[in-house]
Parts: C-alpha cells; structure tokens; sequence
C-alpha cells in the first residue's frame, strides 16, 4: 500500500482508498502496528459522530445550512492516535474548549463526555494509527438559512480516519521542501485570531499552490511585517546556535509544537517563542516543521536551496525520534484506546 506524493496533490497525503497504512522507511521510529481491520463491522476503517449519532465514516454528512460550512464559524482540533494510544486528548480538548468560548460557541458536552466520544470513535474503527478531528460549529436553526444566532443549535462533528500525514513518512525521516510565497501573507492577527484553530484557509490554501508550482512540498508564511508566522497546517521551530524559538505571533499555539519545547528543555536546550524575523528564517541553522498530521519533520531546502546541509539537522533528528518515543512510553501524555 502506498500513498501519492505528487507535489500537485492536497497538502494532506493520505492512504490508498481502503487501506490503513502508508508505506514508511525501514527500520525508521515512524512504523504502524501490525494489525487487520475486522471488515464485518460497518465502523471498520472509519467512524464519525453527527448529531449524537456514529455514523461510518464514508456516510458522514453534514446540513449544508450549518454556519460551520457557510460561514468558517466555527473552531476544531486533531488529536491523533498511535499505537493504539491518543496522544494529549486532555490539552486539545483544553485548547478547543477556550477557543469556543471566545467565540461564544457552546458545544453542550463537557471535556470528559467529549472525550468519551471521541474515544469510542477510535475504537469502534478499530484503528490503531488515527486522525481525529473534533469541530464545534455554530449550528443551524429551525429555519433553513437562519440568520438570527440567538436561534442556531451549536453542533458537534467527531471523527477517526486512517492517519494523514501533511509531511509522508519519507520525508519526516529525510526532510522536505518548503517555500516562502512571494504573492501571500498571513493573514493579519488583528483580522483573524490565529490563537483559535480555524477552517479560514486562503491564504494557507494560496501559499499551497504557489509551493506545488514552485516544485516544493508546502510553505512557510510570513505576516505583513515580514515576520514568519507558520504554514498550512504546522508550526515553525527554527535552530541557531544550539537554541530553539518559534513565532509568537500569526501562528496557532500547537500541541506539537508545546512537546517539541518540552522535549528540548529534557534534553537542556533553550526554547524561546518570540517574534521570528524573515533574514533569521533564512539564517537557521535548522529548521522543523511540527505538526500533528506528521510529528516532527526536518525542512531541508527553503527556496530551492538546501537547507542544514541538505539534509536533517542533529538537533531536529533527536527531537524527531524522542517524540516518536513519547507515542509507545507510559505517561500523561498517552492513553490507550480500548478496543
């Protein structure tokens, strides 16, 4: 089984149809389990949580009358699964209940009722590697169209698909390509809180496509003041001179990103969040792009360049493997998926 890496394709590569696992490297930290899906039951493979019921994921459906699909109103998070085990349900669930409330969105379900959901959604499609997405949206009404937001019902959309990977695992293990877009900026933090994760993807799905046609995998935004923000879908961690820092500002507070600094203060490596200006983008001695559809992935050329060498960074290659780690070591961070 193997997975299409045609730079022209969607910024998220995934899984043949029908199948569970992408081809990875041999030997590599990035392997799946072992394991057969029971195809008797409907969920195999995929399961979604629509209107409080599970659904098989290939007969999920939404009202095109709800303002999540209409208007972006709406925020989510994507746990992820591996090994059987959910990796820090607790901070997404905590990050995505914050971002509603800002947003005065009122999901109608605790964390813990969330998270019961969302565990049963894994279980029930038997999948042991899984991209879970939770989305809260502003609803619909009675009314088709409603206008009036006092009158919508808030809605909840879980759901558990076989892994996608923003970075496939070739190149988590041998790096990637990005680029930094000459015709879009990020989208200003006074327009758009980039702090609430969002589905307002323009300027990331046009940063997208001007990196297809310029021959690299994705990119690297910078804001209006000419300070790097992140890219579609992942956070930004730059290395210089043994230390690591990553923007502050235009860029969403990623989970992924949270482990990668606590794994660098472990290893007694400075990490600092900061404004990130676009000549140290350039100046790095490493760069990663860190996110949960692909962990942490070394960046080995930036415009065509190489980047480290051309090839993945010491600091990078460590953080890289301490947290594919993290997915099978008992802790906090991880539970396991009762199956």
């Amino acid at each position: 089984m193997t997975a299409s890496i045609d730079h022209s394709m969607s910024n998220l590569v995934s899984v043949e149809p029908g199948a569970i696992r992408e081809a990875t490297p041999e030997g590599s930290v990035i392997q799946y389990s072992d394991y057969e899906l029971d195809t008797s039951s409907e969920f195999a493979g995929g399961v979604a949580w629509i209107e409080g019921e599970y659904v098989p994921a290939s007969e999920a459906r939404i009202s095109i009358f709800d303002t999540g699909f209409g208007h972006s109103d709406l925020t989510y998070t994507v746990p992820h699964v591996w090994h059987g085990n959910i990796f820090r349900l607790g901070d997404h669930l905590d990050r995505l209940l914050d971002g509603a409330r800002r947003l005065y969105l009122d999901p109608g379900y605790t964390k813990e009722e969330l998270a019961d959901v969302v565990k049963k959604c894994v279980s029930l499609s038997q999948l042991r590697e899984s991209f879970v997405n939770i989305t809260i949206t502003r609803g619909f009404g009675q009314r088709r169209g409603e206008k009036d937001l006092s009158k919508l019902t808030h809605q909840v959309y879980i759901y558990a698909i076989p892994y996608l990977w923003a970075f496939p695992p070739d190149e988590q293990i041998f790096g990637t390509s990005v680029i930094v877009p000459r015709h879009v900026r990020r989208a200003s933090r006074s327009t758009i809180d980039p702090t609430i994760k969002n589905y307002q993807w323009g300027d990331l799905t046009a940063a997208s496509f001007e990196a297809k046609e310029r021959g690299a995998r994705s990119a690297i935004l910078l804001d209006a003041d000419n300070c790097v923000a992140e890219g579609p879908g992942f956070n930004v961690v730059l290395v210089k001179d043994g230390e690591l820092f990553s923007p502050s500002r235009n860029a969403l507070p990623g989970i992924t990103r949270k482990t990668v600094f606590e794994l660098a203060d472990v290893m007694g490596v400075p990490a600092t969040l900061r404004d990130v200006t676009s000549r140290e983008l350039y100046e790095a001695d490493e760069l990663m792009a860190v996110t949960t559809a692909g962990g942490v992935t070394p960046i080995i050329e930036l415009d065509g360049e190489p980047q480290s060498g051309g090839k993945p960074g010491p600091l990078t290659t460590e953080i890289r493997d301490r947290f594919w780690a993290l997915m099978d070591e008992p802790s906090d961070l991880i539970e396991a998926i009762q199956y």
